[in-house]
């Protein structure tokens, strides 16, 4: 994952400088106008980080009570796609404000291990989660764009992405909150082709609220799954995006 991420960033910042001639530019005037539409497509992977309890004191059937440990954890980001499309409006030779309406799938492999309940071998329980999830956002980004060469032209961007999950079932372990808000930064570079714009872009997106649902556990019926969903207590949903953008 680490080197695919080095070698994306070593393609996008060499690329426009790999050419020092000047070459007929395609699309010449399409910066110049003052709104323009597209769409995009991507991938992404996804990730929760949990903040855990710690030991907690939960009642037993017969009415007492027994101090357990759990520990929550996504083990690894897991891949998703994102679909959408653009609207940008060209404030200056350096400077565009973009809206891009999207939707997020992806799926997270949630895993709980209870440390007070071992078997013969000493091994601890574990139960699972899928935990599954639809974004509807609105990202607003502001781009700072280097001065086009030839048909490249890096950039950075930065902006915040409102977004509403869709999705969550009401009797499972953990449970997202319906909106949440990212802020994201990230880097990319335009290429101009003949008959369209190509953008590929690399953004990293950290959400700013808490997106666990903490009255959840509340709503449980089975008594037995309360001690593994309130063993978390906090969530901060995070991404890494790679999307393409044709105008």
């Amino acid at each position: 994952m680490r080197q695919l991420l080095i070698i994306t960033l070593l393609v996008l910042l060499a690329l426009p400088v790999g050419a020092q001639d000047r070459t007929v530019q395609n699309r010449p005037y399409t910066d110049l106008r003052k709104l323009h539409f597209g769409v995009l497509v991507g991938a992404h992977l996804q990730d929760l980080e949990l903040v855990n309890v710690g030991p907690q004191t939960v009642t037993t059937e017969d009415g007492g009570t027994q101090t357990m440990e759990i520990a929550c954890d996504q083990n690894s980001w897991d891949p998703a796609f994102q679909v959408g499309v653009l609207a940008e409006l060209r404030l200056n030779e350096t400077f565009q404000f973009r809206v891009a309406p999207a939707m997020y799938f992806g799926s997270r492999h949630i895993t709980f291990k209870n440390y007070s309940v071992a078997d013969e071998r000493k091994s601890y329980m574990e139960k699972n989660q899928q935990l599954k999830s639809a974004y509807i956002s609105c990202a607003f980004d502001l781009i700072a764009a280097a001065p086009r060469f030839n048909n490249h032209r890096p950039y950075f961007m930065i902006g915040l992405n409102p977004t509403m999950n869709l999705m969550g079932k009401d009797q499972d372990y953990l449970k997202l909150n319906r909106s949440d808000v990212f802020l994201e930064a990230g880097l990319g570079c335009d290429f101009y082709l003949p008959f369209f714009k190509l953008r590929p872009e690399l953004k990293f997106m950290y959400g700013l609220t808490n997106s666990l649902d903490t009255s959840h556990p509340a709503t449980l019926r089975d008594e037995a799954m309360r001690p593994y969903a309130t063993s978390v207590s906090k969530a901060r949903s995070k991404m890494i995006c790679l999307t393409f953008y044709f105008e």
